[in-house]
């Protein structure tokens, strides 16, 4: 066979809905589509013939499951095989012949002349421009991976940062841990010292109930010697009146007597001039006297009896006078300086009384002082204390806010690892496949008149590849099968 065979290419799209089973064809080309279960997907198909009989294949993708099967018969058809990858596995091969699916019984082969006779095959101006842009993709591809390999370096290392993040909160809560159980101890240490304290606060209590009791006891001898001393300043009141009363009467009877012996000096007096004149008479009558009156009257006698007898009395009355203003004197000093005596040892016990009140008054405002500031202490180290706790329980609150939120982030940096490590695998198998590719082309292109078809299907539940061709003319067929989850598609 001589001559050149001329390659010619065509394009042809066929949309249908989704569907269990779904067949497509070209102007230039008849065969069998995809057969697919599960989610729905895009592919395409690209293929190549440089004369003779292809052959035509069939698949089915669930996930990272494929079942392939045709024949091939006649002509100089080739078919490459299957390649097909995914987020959920990855397979591939080199398919021919029968497979498990159902086959139809092979049939007689008839050979047409007329597909013998030479080729006119002429070079494409555009094989040029598109291998370029084969190279340009291929280029993109790689920034896009590199671009990949850093963010997955960059994750690695925020893993890294977030793993000793997540030590260091563990050293810290092991370190809040051993914090709060300082605080407990600090807590009952200040529990026993308010218990000590309360002990105290009852002895002091106590205490200050008996000296209560002895000021009680001391005020009311201070009452009784207040009392006593009223009772011994009326008294002495009563005895200074009595003895101005006999004062009084003393000055009475002083009067009386001076009285009496001014009576007496004038009664004298009366006598003696009555005396006188008498003596006179009876001078001048003592013949008749003495001739008349036989009596002997000694009127001397009589005046010296009557003045010793007035003499008498007026010496008793005085007598008695003194010694009776002498006995109340006496008993009057005596009792004054009784009552002095007893009322300098109660204005001493008073004194005495006065200093001990004064010095228990602050014995007890300086108990009352301690109390207080006790009181205030336990108050303050209270308050110390559940400020504390609750400065601790906030910040084992943030701390675990904190731990949680790195938990978080740790998980989402792990879904984006993951997924990032996901597309890193499509992309090392889309590059696999598109070195594999290269490959297969160039040495097709060395080799020459080698009918190929590439088929390149990539979606969320699986991807599926099958080679094969019918018909002596190049085409490439684009089906699109709508699809509610991401897909990326490569041509």
């Amino acid at each position: 066979m001589s001559g050149r065979a001329v390659k010619t290419t065509a394009y042809s799209t066929v949309s249908s809905p989704r569907s269990p089973a779904q067949g497509f064809s070209s102007r230039s080309f008849s065969g069998y589509g995809g057969h697919g279960v599960g989610s729905a997907r895009q592919s395409y198909a690209v293929r190549s013939s440089y004369g003779g009989v292809g052959s035509s294949g069939a698949a089915v993708g669930v996930g990272g499951f494929k079942t392939a099967g045709g024949f091939a018969a006649g002509g100089s058809g080739q078919r490459l095989g299957g390649v097909e990858f995914g987020y959920s596995g990855f397979g591939g091969g080199v398919a021919g012949g029968m497979a498990n699916e159902f086959v139809a019984p092979i049939t007689a082969v008839t050979v047409n002349k007329s597909l013998l006779a030479p080729l006119n095959l002429e070079i494409d101006p555009t094989i040029q421009a598109i291998r370029t842009e084969e190279k340009e993709q291929i280029k993109t591809l790689n920034n896009r991976f590199a671009s990949f390999i850093d963010k997955v370096r960059f994750l690695e290392q925020q893993n890294k940062m977030l793993e000793t993040k997540w030590s260091l909160l563990q050293q810290q809560t092991t370190t809040r841990s051993n914090i709060d159980g300082m605080f407990e101890a600090y807590i009952s240490n200040l529990r026993r010292q308010l218990d000590g304290l309360g002990n105290e606060k009852v002895k002091l209590e106590s205490e200050l109930r008996n000296m209560q009791g002895l000021v009680e006891d001391f005020k009311n001898k201070y009452e009784d010697e207040i009392n006593k001393r009223a009772a011994a300043e009326n008294e002495f009141v009563l005895l200074k009146k009595d003895v101005d009363a006999a004062y009084m009467n003393k000055v009475e009877l002083e009067a009386k007597v001076d009285a009496l012996q001014d009576e007496i000096n004038f009664l004298r007096a009366i006598y003696e001039a009555e005396l006188r004149e008498l003596q006179s008479q009876i001078k001048d009558t003592s013949v008749i006297v003495e001739m008349d009156n036989s009596r002997n009257l000694d009127m001397d006698a009589i005046v010296a009896e009557v003045r010793a007898q007035y003499e008498d009395i007026a010496n008793r009355s005085r007598a008695e006078a003194e010694s009776w203003y002498k006995q109340k004197y006496e008993e009057m000093q005596t009792s004054a300086g009784q009552y002095g005596d007893d009322l300098r040892t109660t204005k001493a016990e008073i004194a005495e009384l006065n200093r001990m009140i004064a010095r228990l008054q602050n014995e007890i405002e300086s108990v009352k002082g301690q109390r207080a500031n006790l009181e205030s202490q336990i108050a303050e180290a209270e308050e110390r204390g559940e400020l504390a706790v609750k400065d601790a329980k906030h910040r084992i609150k943030d701390l675990e806010d904190a731990l949680q939120k790195a938990k978080q982030d740790m998980a989402r940096q792990v879904r984006e690892y993951q997924e990032l490590m996901n597309v890193k695998l499509a992309l090392d198998i889309e590059i696999a496949t598109y070195r594999k590719l290269l490959e297969g082309e160039e040495s097709r292109l060395a080799s020459g008149g080698a009918s190929a078809t590439i088929h390149v299907q990539q979606s969320s539940g699986g991807l599926s590849s099958s080679y094969g061709g019918y018909g002596n003319s190049n085409t490439i067929t684009k089906s699109t099968v709508s699809s509610v989850s991401s897909s990326r598609r490569f041509y």
